[in-house]
């Protein structure tokens, strides 16, 4: 199986909204779908028959986990279905992803997310500390199927993360025919330049800023073949305008622009629309 899409999947709610992503980005890319459950691997220093009969308890719930997928996906063929054992759920998928060679890593929000609204819990905020693939995460009870709305977002700013962001976005928009969105947030006057005094001043940077904004999202545009790109330059508070985002099936970004290549790295944007978001985020290692 060549880069399969990979869901984690436990008892939370989540995991059905993560379920009918992944389902759909496997079938995007035409590659497989790895359905992963983690239970705890044996102890180095577990006391015997009581650590091997706990372990046998959380393997016996593992597999109803699985049992609960199936039933969800209604066992479609071709699915891989693995139980993996590892010391935490963030490192079994992380291992899991680097084996099969994953394409996307898909996890649902935690438990205590908002209705439609992304809260990514410690197994998703694990995953996104240095996973050598794209990581998606579902917000809660997703009002629609993925592939609805026909539309794929980038939060794009002209640095090595977004133009990572923005590759991994028009590779999915080739497959599904979708159009693309770039969106660009210039903050408002008071949180651009804090510092200055003038009204004159502030005004003419920010028009400066909007100018060049403006001119790379054209330029990224110019870059996308066989894809139509639309895009937009919004004022205002970052998270706040990304977060508001409607009408798209997945909203990439880049993750922070430094740390190990390949590697995700949660800077403040992504770290904080992973608690926003409002539809599927996807976060893409810098290149």
């Amino acid at each position: 199986m060549s880069a399969p899409v990979v869901v984690g999947a436990d008892h939370g709610a989540g995991t059905a909204d993560a379920l009918a992503l992944g389902r759909w980005l496997a079938g995007a890319y035409a590659t497989g779908l790895i359905v992963a459950v983690v239970h705890p691997a044996p102890s180095a220093l577990g006391s015997g028959r009581v650590d091997a009969e706990w372990i046998a308890d959380r393997h016996r719930a593992a597999e109803r986990i699985l049992a609960e997928a199936r039933a969800t996906l209604d066992d479609p063929p071709g699915v891989d279905y693995r139980i993996v054992a590892s010391s935490s759920a963030a490192h079994g998928l992380h291992d899991l992803a680097e084996q099969s060679g994953a394409a996307l890593l898909v996890v649902g929000s935690g438990t205590a997310a908002p209705a439609a609204r992304i809260f990514a819990g410690s197994t998703a905020e694990r995953l996104l500390a240095g996973s050598v693939c794209p990581v998606a995460v579902t917000p809660a009870g997703c009002a629609a199927p993925p592939g609805t709305a026909g539309r794929i977002g980038v939060a794009y700013v002209d640095t090595p993360d977004g133009r990572a962001a923005l590759d991994a976005a028009a590779g999915l928009a080739r497959r599904t025919g979708s159009p693309l969105l770039l969106v660009t947030v210039v903050a408002g006057g008071d949180a651009a330049l804090p510092f200055m005094i003038g009204d004159d001043a502030e005004r003419a940077f920010l028009d400066t800023a909007r100018e060049t904004y403006e001119e790379a999202l054209r330029k990224a545009a110019a870059t996308v073949p066989d894809v139509t790109v639309e895009w937009e330059l919004r004022s205002g508070d970052v998270i706040e305008e990304l977060a508001a985002l409607t009408g798209l099936d997945v909203l990439f970004c880049g993750s922070r622009g430094y740390g190990p290549a390949r590697r995700v790295l949660l800077g403040g944007v992504s770290g904080r629309m992973l608690r926003r978001a409002g539809v599927p985020l996807v976060v893409v290692p810098r290149a």
